[in-house]
């Protein structure tokens, strides 16, 4: 099974996804985490990758999709993937398709996920996460035993820049524009599936059973 999660930036995609694996044995892609350790590893990529990044702007396709060529081409994709962070804007889905035609496979949902915009705002701006060993916490739902010291490897915790509310909110208002049309694009191929994730895990669980072929 090949599927694509879409929805906004603090929508809960990775707790989705990680139950996904769980249920479906998927390899998990997120083109974030791979831009992550090309900017910790200052790859040219993320050198690239990190002036965007950093003021809550897309990264530019020609970089995004360079990189997922590179990912989708390895042995562990060829049975299905779970992609999140990708595609963003309707270009990226374009070359997504070309992509996957060119390995002869096709996408089988795109599962969008939603969450209210002040909810959100909360799970962003309250974020916090460990630059040493990668544990997150949220000031306001999953505070650390110490307050900005991590419960893992007692290191300082950090605010991501693009965890400042100025930046949530502009990232809010990119996904509106560039993103959101992506819905329309799969909901005419006929593979859009949709949950809230606005309610506790239970309930995000068993909309996900519903909602993705068994």
């Amino acid at each position: 099974m090949r599927v694509v999660l879409l929805g906004p930036p603090g929508s809960g995609k990775g707790t989705v996804a990680e139950k996904i694996k769980e249920l479906y044995g998927l390899v998990h892609i997120s083109t974030g985490d791979l831009f992550r350790n090309c900017i910790r590893q200052n790859t040219p990529i993320g050198q690239e990758a990190k002036v965007f990044i950093d003021r809550g702007d897309l990264v530019p396709d020609e970089l995004t999709v360079r990189m997922l060529a590179e990912r989708l081409d390895n042995d562990d994709c060829a049975d299905g993937f779970l992609l999140d962070g990708f595609p963003r804007t309707l270009d990226q889905a374009d070359a997504l398709e070309a992509l996957m035609n060119k390995s002869g496979f096709s996408l089988d949902v795109a599962l969008n996920v939603s969450v209210p915009d002040r909810m959100i705002m909360e799970r962003l701006s309250g974020r916090r996460v460990c630059p040493e060993c990668g544990a997150t916490y949220n000031i306001y739902s999953q505070p650390s035993l110490e307050p900005g010291i991590c419960d893992v490897c007692q290191s300082e915790l950090t605010q991501r820049p693009d965890d400042k509310d100025a930046t949530i909110r502009h990232r809010l208002d990119t996904y509106a524009v560039r993103t959101a049309p992506l819905l329309d694009y799969y909901e005419q191929q006929g593979i859009l599936r949709s949950i809230d994730n606005s309610g506790d895990l239970a309930a995000t669980f068993a909309q996900l059973k519903e909602v993705l072929p068994q």
